[in-house]
């Protein structure tokens, strides 16, 4: 919210300083208003105000660590102090990026349109035919050198990865068959417990954007959410090192996501045009040095990046509009899909170089794709009750997962909050848990004689397999190992795997399916790259497969199906998406006669857990305190006009505006846009002429484009300069004030802001409902909409709307009598009976 005094133009009156208010992080849950700070377990609202501003501005030394140097979103700064009212502000400037506290911004989609350079430079349409074709070629080529570089970082992650676990389980087991078990279980827990290490460390030194998965980063950049570093080069190199390390030791995490993040960095950098540091640049690539072209490319490299890791090109396409973007059009699809396109040719490519064995224990390369179910699948009537059955429970348990995972993830982030060594501890405690986990717990199940007949090695030694011999003697194997000893691709492999209804015994199933629900949960949220599509899929897999063991000779499916069968019904319960995991898990089993089956078990799960809680992404990017706009406006918004979340004075520049004016408001304030208004002597009255950025300022005082004298100097003013100079740098990079270096006389001088200003910026009427604005500014995505007043005797602008006024926890915060007016889904509530239940149970805990 944009709080400001008004400036002088040409006169030499001070500057009124900003009032700025710096609130907390989000509530994770919109429905629970401000039930606790995201940040720490203390009451904000009974701290006295100095120490609310205090716990607002605090944060161990984070804010350095990660970018001291980015300015705050719209009405963000250091140096100021919070705004009286009735009520607190609730929302936040700062959100947890990757595993650090950062500033954010907007991205600004808007046009600048005036008579000057920038109108024709950002509308490519308006330009000759040669540049036209310059431009779309350009377009299309940065797709291809997306997919081909997605393409081949997911086969080296893919390769790097069996390699490295395939050495270390090699290891392992050849210990275990001389019976030196003390030794075998202290190599493997060292190698689990260094690979993970090494991973954190990078991730916490070098670039905590990189930590986690990656997604709730990139669907909220795609909502027009800019944090720094998310997609930088740093981040990048830091997202794949990482990733094969973290999933190579063992723990329950997957590579799905980080590749996704990857993909998406890599569209970012490709969109920059180089580096003009380095005098790596191309003059072609200045039509892309804007938030909506790279919007576009980083859309593709999201949906490159599923292509990538599950071989899945039409899965990728439909992710990336289901899932994480909140704009889109055909012409992106077409993109998209050329994109992933791309993709799964040198995927295949480089697969069939594996083939010739020259890839090592990565074989023939084909764990990337489950191509494991039966050829021909019947089904009848009578199996429905089964996958009805799948679909319901998987829903259930889809949406207890997300809960316990939500609560995991707040504990987590109070341990964070006390340094990277507790991150390291962290880390370093459950990679220890989780080896003795995965070496102990297969000694609990017996040994099973090798089935007669079967087509592979058994007991099988080494790296992977279904018949692993473990600790048992010649001739038997021990199903538990072959699930719990086995990297995470290997083990959906034999869950999948048809014909084997009679290799697996009840009692492993059931304890791999819970050791590894768990796992799954506590293993996400370390400082490290790590993701959940993978673990879903490994727990549901296992869930569905039980349900076929159970059913037995009452159901004519394959135990194989099941597991398919229940993984997607896990994945529609967690991650909440249908269509696209739909089209994924037939790319991943190479089967569409499973796509009746997958349809059914994906809408049942989600209309389930729908009634429970939001999806998996929703909760993790709340959690974080993303400024997230949602596609629909809330009911009280129809009760509140736009003048009810906005206060004056504003700030704003005259036309021609003093140098010394300029930068003192630079300096006090970290808005990113003003308003400017012609005065006397230019007009009779006050009127809007459009709207400036910062960053445009600061192109202008750093190329001293000032003038002796109060006076317009009309397009004389743009000889020297060109588009590029006000190009948007890439992710992460900006100029500061600070930087600027101007003597006494230059401040004294004036500096025309007419050529350079957006003279058709949006604006609503302070009377227009904050619903109505609300869809305006996500479906156009603004980064600012100007207020103008319905009487033109009033000064032309009331004030400046930017995304954090149109968060609930801002406008609840001002108006908290509207709190239960709030948009509720229909979802089961805790019940009488239930709370009398709990009841009961504390307190026969207490009397035990």
């Amino acid at each position: 919210m944009e709080v400001r005094g008004g400036s002088g133009g040409c006169s030499a009156g001070e500057v009124s300083f900003q009032v700025l208010v710096v609130p907390l992080l989000a509530s994770d849950d919109y429905e629970d208003q401000l039930e606790e700070p995201l940040l720490g377990g203390n009451d904000y609202e009974d701290q006295p105000e100095e120490e609310q501003l205090h716990l607002r501005l605090q944060g161990e030394g984070q804010l350095e660590d990660c970018c001291r140097s980015q300015l705050l979103l719209e009405g963000g700064g250091e140096d100021a102090f919070p705004l009286r009212r009735a009520a607190p502000n609730s929302t936040s400037q700062l959100a947890i990026v990757g595993s650090n506290v950062c500033p954010i911004e907007s991205l600004d989609y808007e046009i600048i349109e005036n008579d000057s350079l920038f109108k024709l430079e950002q509308d490519w349409r308006g330009r000759g035919r040669g540049q036209i074709f310059q431009y779309v070629l350009l377009k299309w080529t940065l797709c291809f050198l997306l997919g081909l570089t997605a393409g081949a970082v997911g086969f080296f992650n893919n390769l790097a990865v069996e390699n490295i676990a395939g050495v270390k389980f090699v290891i392992t087991s050849n210990l275990m068959l001389s019976r030196q078990y003390g030794l075998a279980f202290a190599i493997f827990a060292v190698a689990n417990f260094v690979l993970l290490m090494t991973s954190c460390v990078i991730t916490a030194f070098i670039a905590p954007a990189a930590g986690g998965s990656g997604i709730p980063e990139v669907k909220a950049y795609l909502n027009g959410v800019d944090a720094p570093e998310i997609l930088s080069f740093r981040t990048l190199v830091v997202k794949i090192i990482g990733s094969i390390l973290a999933v190579s030791s063992s723990l329950h995490i997957g590579k799905a996501g980080p590749m996704i993040q990857t993909g998406a960095c890599i569209a970012s950098l490709l969109s920059q045009g180089g580096s003009k540091k380095y005098h790596l640049t191309c003059k072609w690539l200045r039509y892309f040095k804007n938030d909506r072209d790279r919007r576009d490319l980083v859309t593709c490299g999201s949906a490159a990046g599923v292509a990538a890791a599950f071989r899945a090109p039409v899965g990728g396409v439909l992710f990336a509009l289901e899932a994480v973007s909140s704009w889109w059009r055909s012409a992106l699809l077409w993109r998209a899909f050329f994109t992933t396109a791309v993709v799964a040719v040198v995927l295949r490519a480089l697969i069939d170089v594996c083939r010739s064995g020259k890839c090592g224990l990565f074989g023939k390369g084909g764990l990337i794709m489950f191509e494991v179910t039966s050829d021909s699948i019947v089904y009848h009537l009578v199996d429905l009750p089964a996958v009805i059955f799948l679909g319901i429970f998987g829903g259930i348990l889809g949406s207890i997962y997300n809960y316990l995972l939500h609560k995991v993830l707040r504990i987590y982030n109070l341990i964070n909050e006390k340094g990277t060594a507790c991150k390291l501890l962290l880390a370093g405690t459950l990679s220890l848990f989780t080896s003795c986990c995965l070496f102990g717990l297969p000694w609990l199940a017996s040994c099973m004689p090798c089935p007669v007949g079967a087509e592979e090695i058994c007991p099988s030694i080494g790296r992977s397999g279904n018949f692993k011999k473990y600790q048992c003697a010649p001739g038997h194997y021990n199903d538990l190992a072959s699930l719990f000893f086995n990297t995470n691709d290997d083990t959906i492999r034999n869950l999948f795997s048809s014909g084997t209804d009679h290799e697996f015994q009840h009692f492993s199933i059931l304890l791999f399916f819970i050791t590894s629900y768990f796992l799954g949960i506590l293993s996400y949220g370390v400082v490290a790259p790590s993701g959940l599509f993978v673990p879903v899929i490994l727990t549901g897999a296992t869930y569905g497969r039980y349900v076929g063991m159970l059913m037995g000779s009452r159901s004519s499916l394959d135990h194989g199906l099941f597991a398919v069968l229940g993984a997607a019904s896990l994945l529609g319960g967690s991650m909440r998406m249908t269509v696209s995991v739909c089209v994924i898990i037939l790319e991943l089993t190479n089967n569409l006669l499973l796509l009746p089956l997958v349809m059914l078990v994906l809408l049942i799960s989600k209309t389930v857990a729908d009634s429970f809680n939001p999806n998996i992404y929703d909760l993790i990017v709340r959690l974080k305190g993303l400024p997230y706009l949602e596609d629909h406006a809330e009911p009280y918004m129809r009760q509140l006009t736009v003048n009810d979340v906005v206060s004056g004075p504003l700030q704003y520049f005259s036309g021609v505006e003093k140098v010394s004016n300029v930068v003192h408001v630079l300096r006090a304030t970290g808005h990113h846009a003003f308003p400017v208004i012609d005065d006397s002597p230019l007009t009779d009255s006050s009127v809007l002429y459009g709207l400036i950025l910062r960053s445009h300022l600061l192109v202008l005082l750093k190329r001293k484009a000032f003038s002796e004298t109060c006076s317009p100097t009309g397009a004389t003013a743009l000889k020297d300069f060109s588009s590029d100079d006000f190009a948007k740098r890439g992710s992460g990079r900006c100029d500061r004030i600070e930087d600027i270096e101007l003597t006494p006389e230059e401040m004294e001088m004036f500096i025309d802001l007419h050529p350079f200003t957006n003279t058709s910026p949006y604006t609503v009427v302070e009377t227009m409902s904050l619903a109505k604005a609300l869809i305006l500014f996500r479906q156009v995505g603004l980064r600012h909409l100007l207020v103008v007043p319905r009487s033109s005797s009033r000064s032309p602008v009331v004030g400046i709307l930017t995304r954090h006024d149109f968060m609930p926890e801002h406008i609840l915060g001002l108006h908290p009598y509207l709190a239960n007016n709030s948009w509720r889904r229909l979802r089961f509530r805790r019940t009488p009976l239930v709370k009398v239940l709990k009841d009961w149970l504390l307190d026969f805990t207490r009397r035990r």
